[in-house]
């Protein structure tokens, strides 16, 4: 009989070490660090993060983590609070697949549970690795939305065995804790459909939390059911039917971290070519009131997440304007450029802007499925009054692994984010410390920069 997956998961788990990642991987994992705490600073103004944040700040706990903008709460509560910051924006990194995700979300739990563990920044690392290398093959496996499911049921598991690598758990309680973390925790995909709410930018945190809860209730003993993932009424069974999991990465094969995506625009990632095609075509449009017709020929998964519900047209919500692809390319094009201010209500509510996004026409393009998840491929095909047509294909936009952003414009995203709330003197010494952080001796001395 096969090894089960979940013991494979976790004897991999067990057997990384920070001596195995190359440099490029290494390197990569810095510019989540940043790339996550520009995301999170972004989003300290959002109502969602007020609500969690009160919520985590009535519980008191020993060991404890810090709160990404001050606090300190359980590390579990830490764990969802900072991680609702992180995804809150749809700002955070992406990896394509037959299942999507945003692998950085997993950054805050190897924040909160590195500070309980003392964990250095080597610790962190390695965990942030293994994090990501166990959520993107289980992507790259087999896919939870075309069953009803969110991508964030893997999250839960990936979350879960970095706690249990900073916790140092042998491979048997790291079992247990897979075993816990993927029996309570499937997620509907109802969460992104139709009229989108806070919850879209949440989700995640909540599986996370719930992820270090395993791990924390293995650490002490618990032990989880099993055969988790083959078993009668297991994960395969119910969720997803079978599947087999690639070689992991290791020092003679490439980790997953180096294969996902930064992005550029605060917009749903199957957006962000349209976007920059938009940006494009937008020098040979004299004036936004002489187009006629905007049509984006596009790939299935960009239709059935962001360009098939009706409220895509029309948002009430801003979880609703960055998960839509007639939106996001209309703003790009009468904007000239998609950042936060495009999410304000005052601007996605705007008539003539509205006006705009009814001449976008979304069409699926068989062509274009085909080369999708290898690649993001839409086609913008703009009509003016008098009949004259402008078209930009772009398959691969800046952050794409195949188009990668330079480390200056990382930082530049950062600067972005982080100099308006903390100023550049403290922008200045987070940088450093995560560019620095295999050197690190703490997790505690990072999140206190972000106060």
């Amino acid at each position: 009989m096969s090894q089960p997956l979940a013991n494979r998961f976790a004897e991999y788990a067990c057997g990384l070490r920070f001596a195995d990642l190359p440099a490029a991987a290494v390197h990569e994992t810095k510019r989540r660090f940043i790339d996550s705490f520009a995301t999170a600073v972004g989003a300290m103004d959002a109502d969602a993060f007020a609500i969690a944040r009160r919520c985590a700040l009535r519980v008191s706990s020993e060991p404890g983590a810090t709160l990404l903008g001050g606090g300190r709460s359980s590390v579990e509560w830490a764990t969802f609070v900072n991680g609702l910051l992180i995804r809150y924006l749809d700002y955070n990194d992406t990896y394509l697949s037959l299942e999507p995700a945003h692998p950085s979300d997993n950054l805050a739990a190897v924040l909160c549970v590195g500070e309980m563990a003392g964990a250095t920044g080597q610790d962190m690392i390695t965990a942030a690795v293994l994090a990501y290398e166990i959520q993107c093959r289980l992507c790259d496996a087999s896919s939870l939305r075309k069953n009803g499911f969110d991508h964030v049921t893997y999250g839960a598991i990936s979350s879960a065995l970095a706690a249990c690598k900073l916790l140092k758990l042998d491979a048997t309680k790291c079992t247990h804790a897979i075993g816990l973390a993927g029996v309570a925790n499937t997620a509907l995909r109802q969460t992104r459909s139709g009229e989108l709410s806070m919850w879209k930018g949440c989700a995640f945190a909540n599986a996370a939390r719930n992820g270090v809860f395993a791990a924390l209730l293995a650490a002490e003993g618990m032990t989880g059911p099993a055969p988790i993932f083959e078993g009668d009424v297991g994960f395969m069974k119910l969720l997803t039917g079978p599947f087999t999991v690639a070689e992991m990465g290791s020092k003679d094969r490439p980790f997953m971290i180096n294969e996902t995506y930064i992005k550029f625009w605060p917009a749903e990632y199957h957006s962000q070519s349209a976007i920059d095609a938009a940006l494009q075509l937008r020098p040979q449009v004299p004036d936004i009131r002489a187009v006629k017709a905007i049509d984006i020929h596009t790939f299935d998964a960009a239709v059935d997440i962001i360009g098939k519900d009706p409220e895509k047209w029309r948002p009430r919500t801003r979880e609703t304007a960055d998960h839509s692809l007639p939106y996001c390319t209309a703003v790009a094009l009468a904007d000239g450029d998609v950042t936060l201010a495009q999410f304000e209500q005052e601007r996605f509510t705007e008539k003539a802007l509205l006006d705009l996004v009814a001449k976008v026409k979304v069409h699926r393009d068989a062509g274009l499925s085909a080369r999708y998840p290898a690649g993001i491929p839409n086609r913008i095909t703009i009509t003016l009054e008098g009949g004259k047509q402008i078209v930009k294909e772009v398959e691969f936009p800046r952050g794409h692994a195949r188009n990668p952003m330079t480390d200056a414009e990382v930082e530049k995203k950062f600067r972005t984010m982080v100099e308006p709330r903390y100023g550049k003197d403290k922008a200045d010494k987070m940088l450093k410390a995560c560019w620095e952080l295999d050197k690190l001796k703490g997790a505690g001395e990072l999140l206190a920069l972000v106060q």
